[in-house]
Order: C-alpha cells, then sequence, then structure tokens
C-alpha cells in the first residue's frame, strides 16, 4: 500500500495569495480573526474554496436544521470520510458553539449509538445518502421524516455531503497541520 498523496504546491496564503484566493482568505480573516491551514490549502485552487465558502453559508443560514443538527451532520460526514482536520474542527464548534451535547458529540467522534432518538436518527440519514451516494429507500426517507424532519431537508443533506467532500477530500491531498483554535479537540480515525 502506498502512502498518501500530498500537495507540493505551496498554500495560499495572505503574504502569496494570487488575486482569485486573497478576497476569499481576507474574508474568512475578518469573519474568524484567522486563515484557517485548511482555507490556504484549498486556496491553490480558487474555485474549490469559493464554492465550499458559499456552500457552507447557505448550509449553515438556510438548511432548517439547528445549529446542534448541522454539526451532526457535519461531523457525521467528516467522521465517514476519515478526515481528521474536519472532525477537530467541527468538534470544537460543536463544544464551543453549537451547544452539541457533549454524550453526543463523543458518541460520533467515537463511532457509537448516538443517544439522543431524534439526532440518531439525522446521523443515520446522512450516513445512508454518504453510503448510497444520495440514493435513498422509501423506509430511509420515512424514518428521517418521522425523527421530525421535513422532505426538503433531503436536498439540504445534499449539500451537505458536498461541502464536506469539497473539504474532506481537499484535506486528504493537502494534509494541513490543525490549527491551534482546533488542537483541543484533535481527532484520528
Amino acid at each position: 500500500m502506498s502512502a498518501d498523496y500530498q500537495m507540493q504546491l505551496a498554500p495560499q496564503t495572505l503574504d502569496n495569495a494570487d488575486a482569485k484566493a486573497k478576497p476569499l482568505l481576507e474574508q474568512a480573516n475578518a469573519k474568524l480573526g484567522f486563515v484557517p491551514n485548511m482555507y490556504e490549502g484549498m486556496a491553490k485552487a480558487p474555485g474549490v474554496l469559493s464554492t465550499y465558502l458559499h456552500g457552507y453559508e447557505l448550509f449553515r443560514e438556510d438548511s432548517g436544521f439547528a445549529p446542534p443538527e448541522q454539526e451532526v451532520v457535519f461531523l457525521t460526514v467528516s467522521r465517514l470520510n476519515g478526515c481528521g482536520y474536519c472532525m477537530s474542527a467541527h468538534s470544537m464548534l460543536a463544544d464551543k458553539m453549537s451547544q452539541v451535547p457533549a454524550d453526543v458529540l463523543e458518541a460520533i467522534r467515537n463511532d457509537q449509538p448516538i443517544p439522543d432518538e431524534r439526532l440518531a436518527a439525522l446521523a443515520e440519514f446522512t450516513r445512508v445518502m454518504f453510503e448510497t451516494r444520495g440514493k435513498p429507500g422509501e423506509a430511509d426517507v420515512k424514518a428521517f421524516l418521522d425523527a421530525g424532519f421535513e422532505e426538503q431537508q433531503v436536498l439540504q443533506i445534499v449539500l451537505a455531503l458536498a461541502v464536506k467532500t469539497l473539504s474532506n477530500y481537499a484535506n486528504h491531498v493537502n494534509h494541513p497541520e490543525l490549527d491551534e483554535a482546533f488542537a483541543g479537540h484533535a481527532w484520528q480515525g
């Protein structure tokens, strides 16, 4: 088995970014107070970072999922993709900002049953969408809807999968170092 590929192209930083990447990094810096290493790697292809940021914002603002539910979706996809960076970052967000119950966060991080029926149903439907490549069965959708979610949110899961595929896969080839902001929630699959 060969070692994982690591891109040799230098990260795009506030100091060296090209005209397409620089405004995206400046926007992130203004919003977050720093530029995550993941963004510097994604900015090597500015369209990747731009699409990620736009889709992420739309999911956060318009998905109809509460912040803890959003985090469950992002954490579930990131765990399934084996992305340590995103698992760490979203674990920090889940803990410090989105009010995900600690036992739920630990269950997701450790691939254990989630001790909250609604959040467990959400994680399960997200897993089904991931594993079936967006082809859930009638029973899968019924279980999702029966847990109190709306049919339109099936498509919101598609958006979250697209956003996390961009970040998880970019991280797989970029191998960004975990930012200090997320270090307290480091995760390895």
